[in-house]
Order: C-alpha cells, then structure tokens, then sequence
C-alpha cells in the first residue's frame, strides 16, 4: 500500500473518533485514552490485510472496474455490468477514475460503511441504555466483530452497506424520525437486496405508531432518485429498476451456498425444485406469522420488542430461505450483537449467531471445512429460541407496565 491508502485509512479512523466525539461519549480521559488506541488497533488490523485478494475480487469486483476504465467510467453504466445494484456501481465506476488500485479503494469503502455501522449500533443501543461505557462497548464489540472484519478488510464485500443503513433506519425510527428512517432503508435497499430480511420490521413500526402511510411513500420515491442517474445516462428506466428481480436468477440453483440455513440440515432433497418452493412459503408464513403477533400485541409494542421483532427476521427469513448463501446472516451478525448489550441473557445468541457465519465464512476463505454447516443451523435455531423468548419477555414487560397518565387540563 502507498502513502495515499495509508492517509484515506488515517482519516477514517479520525471519522470514527469524531463520531464518537460529536455522540458524546469521548468526554472522559479515559474514554478517550481507550478509545484512541482501539481505533488505532482496528485500523492497523485491517491495514495488514488489505493487500489480501479472495476470488471473488480477482473474477469480479475488479474486472467491474476494469470494465467501467475501459468503457468511458461513468458512461458505462448504461450497460450491465456485474450482479450488484447501481448505487455500488456508482463507486465501482468513480474508483476506476483514480491512480489507486482498486482494491484498495474497495475495501476503504467498506471500512467506511463498518465505522457507520459500529455507530449505528451504538446509537441503536443509546435508546435502550445511556451508559458511555456499555454504549462504547457496543461500538468496538461491531467494530472488531469477526464477520464485519473479514467481510470489509480481507473479502472485499460491501455487506456493511446496507447493514449500516438498515441499523440507522431502526434508530431513527425509534427516535421518532421516520422521513429520514425511511431514506435510510431505501439506501440500504438500494445497496443489496438482502436488506429484505428485515425491511418487514418497519410494518413493526407502522404498528408501533412511529410510521404513517404516507412515509412509505418516500421509499420508492428515494429509490427511483437512486438509479435516476444511470436512467439519463442511457440505461433503460424499467430494466434498471427492476434490477432485482432479473438478479435473482444468479444466485444459482442449489439450496443451499455454504449458509447455515435450514437446508444445512436438509442436505438430500428428493425434489429440490419443489423444496424451493416450499421454503420460499414457509418464509413468508413465518414472516406473516411475527407480523400477526405484533399487530395483535400493537397496543404492547416496546422499543425492545420492535428490536426483538427484527432479531426475528434478520435471522429467521434467512434460515428458511433456499439458496442462501455464507454471507446472508452479516445483518443478524450485528442485530444479535446489540441485542446482547440491551440484555445480557441474550448473549449466547450473538455468540451463535457469529459461530454459525462464521463456518462459511471458513468454507469460502478456506476453501474447506471447519465443521460441517449444520452445526451452524442449530446455533440458529437456538439463536431463534432465545430471541423469541426475549421478544414475548418484551410484550409481557409492556403488558405488566402502568398505562400512562394522561395530562390533565390546565387548572384541574
């Protein structure tokens, strides 16, 4: 790496300590001490293994920037290029414009979008915990997480894209913020389509009394701005909106891709066509099922089982889900994480949760085995269990609490 990587990894890390500055949580020495030299020791991790090259860089990702340098640089998002969405491919065509490599300038992508995330999640737990202590713990915790780690510095992969918005778009709805919540999710949507798994949540939300009707209206809005520019740049506005849906042919044909999903354990399938199928609807039942749950409980819904609620999905939908593949939990990876800081008996859940990704995160970065994927299918399903427990321990917490007193009139 050159000087120029070294300085634009010095700035993030600088990005990180004011975000924490402007949070407030830097007022201490100590705090700032420690935060300092953890900063220092997540960026010096991942400055040495930036020069690390996975596969899928090499077939890929860098072939993409090849493509966008060789046929005009912005001007060649009028074609198809690759199997992510047009605002990644916005970056993949600006960093063909520049002398750094390429690699580099998509991994320091990456890292800026984990800072984000570890801030996000920060300031997710600030609505269930004002202590600097554990609020600083949660964002070194996502920082230094191994998922989030290997999937920005050493795999190249923008998973903490959408993951970042999407846990922004969950704060600041519980805030109280829902037009900037609802910018927020359609980014992370625009960014990866596994943002799906828990987009349902915001339905939560609606029925919890922090969205209108209307609000949802901004999300396709913002996401038609999204690919506009690639629109007047010559690709065509249908295809390119509906980029998903011709994605989704992609993704292959098996089962099941290194992920601990259920079909970890239903390894022969006599029918894999039908068993797809089967998945598909039972992932949308239980989806359907966590959503008549909490509209029947809407009057008992607690910040705490909103965050219940999306552990279900971001877990859940994935592990039914057919052809899901190693890095299709990283959203569970992090809500699970904050979920341990809101409630420490929760935390064998994100303890399993890590364990599960991280399997085939081995089988890939490996290239062989560490286990064999089922045991991660049934940390999930233990992973499920706690967080269904915690999510009925939320609405009974809600049932049990005094209603509020209304205000009285003035001079009762």
């Amino acid at each position: 790496m050159g000087f120029a990587v070294y300085s634009l990894l010095a700035l993030l890390a600088l990005f990180a300590l004011w975000l924490l500055r402007r949070a407030g949580s830097l007022k201490s020495g100590a705090a700032l001490i420690v935060s300092v030299l953890l900063v220092l020791l997540a960026f010096g991790a991942r400055a040495y293994v930036f020069d690390y090259e996975t596969l899928d860089y090499q077939n890929f990702l860098t072939k993409w920037v090849d493509f966008f340098r060789t046929h005009g640089h912005f001007r060649a998002l009028r074609y198809s290029v690759g199997n992510y969405n047009i605002p990644y491919l916005y970056f993949l065509a600006f960093f063909s414009l520049l002398p750094i490599r390429d690699l580099y300038l998509i991994k320091l992508l990456s890292t800026f979008f984990d800072v984000l995330l570890a801030w996000g999640a920060m300031r997710l737990l600030g609505r269930f915990t004002q202590k600097n202590a554990v609020r600083l713990g949660c964002f070194f915790a996502v920082l230094f997480l191994p998922t989030v780690f290997l999937n920005s510095a050493v795999w190249a992969q923008c998973d903490s894209s959408y993951t970042a918005l999407l846990v922004i778009a969950l704060y600041l709805a519980l805030d109280e913020r829902p037009v900037p919540s609802m910018i927020c999710a359609a980014l992370a949507f625009g960014f990866k389509l596994q943002a799906v798994f828990v987009l349902p949540v915001f339905a939560v939300l609606w029925m919890q009394g922090k969205f209108k009707w209307h609000h949802f209206l901004i999300f396709p809005a913002v996401y038609v701005l999204l690919v506009l520019p690639a629109v007047l740049l010559g690709r065509p506005f249908w295809e390119t909106i509906t980029l998903y849906f011709s994605q989704t042919g992609s993704i292959g044909d098996a089962l099941n891709y290194n992920s601990s999903s259920i079909f970890a354990i239903l390894r022969k399938v006599a029918d894999p066509s039908g068993a797809s199928k089967a998945a598909i609807a039972a992932a949308f039942l239980y989806m359907l099922g966590v959503l008549i749950v909490c509209y029947v409980n809407r009057k008992r819904l607690s910040d705490r089982a909103v965050l219940g609620a999306a552990v279900l999905f971001a877990v859940g939908i994935p592990f039914l889900l057919p052809h899901m593949h190693d890095r299709y939990f990283f959203c569970a990876d992090v809500l699970t994480l904050v979920l341990a800081f809101v409630s420490r008996p929760c935390s064998p859940a994100a303890a399993l949760c890590q364990f599960a990704s991280l399997l085939g995160y081995h089988a890939y970065l490996k290239m062989r085995f560490l286990l064999p994927m089922r045991y991660g299918a049934a940390a999930l399903i233990v992973t499920l269990m706690i967080t269904v427990l915690f999510f009925l321990s939320a609405l009974e917490s809600a049932k049990a609490a005094p209603a509020p007193q209304k205000r009285r009139k003035k001079g009762t």
